[in-house]
């Protein structure tokens, strides 16, 4: 009758124990978890243009259409130098998570961005953005590149 109270008293204490735990998305992966604790810590204050604001932000966050949203039909892009496909290439980004994991300078009226970028298979390193705006406020260039 002992062991049977002893028995009771344990399980009791677990399942209080398991009552005050709160339910938590756990990452699948040590890399996922580091890319989300220096993105909710990352200060976007730097930011000051404020199309170019909304754009990383989209991108941040994978939200595909309100990026494109900020560019002409057509921009003109270029990746170290290379002039290659926005949509093909941005597609492909948002396909494999890449986002800034910090920002370093703003510079050129808030339009260039500096900083550490997660590029999927690609790994992480420094890049720039170089937003170019036309007169109706859209983007009508974006050059990137690995940076210093």
């Amino acid at each position: 009758m002992k062991n049977l109270y002893t028995l009771f008293i344990i399980l009791t204490t677990s399942s209080f124990a398991a009552c005050r735990q709160s339910k938590q998305v756990i990452p699948t992966q040590k890399s996922e978890l580091q890319n989300l604790q220096i993105i909710n810590k990352m200060d976007t204050s730097k930011l000051i243009n404020e199309t170019v604001k909304k754009a990383f932000d989209a991108l941040q966050s994978g939200d595909k259409s309100t990026f494109y949203s900020f560019f002409t039909k057509d921009p003109v892009f270029t990746d170290d130098g290379r002039t290659l496909n926005f949509k093909s290439f941005f597609d492909n980004a948002f396909n494999h998570k890449e986002k800034f994991l910090s920002i370093d300078k703003v510079e050129n009226e808030g339009k260039s961005i500096y900083g550490d970028f997660f590029a999927g298979q690609w790994g992480t390193f420094k890049v720039f953005f170089k937003f170019h705006q036309n007169a109706e406020g859209k983007f009508d260039r974006l050059d990137i590149g690995q940076g210093k």
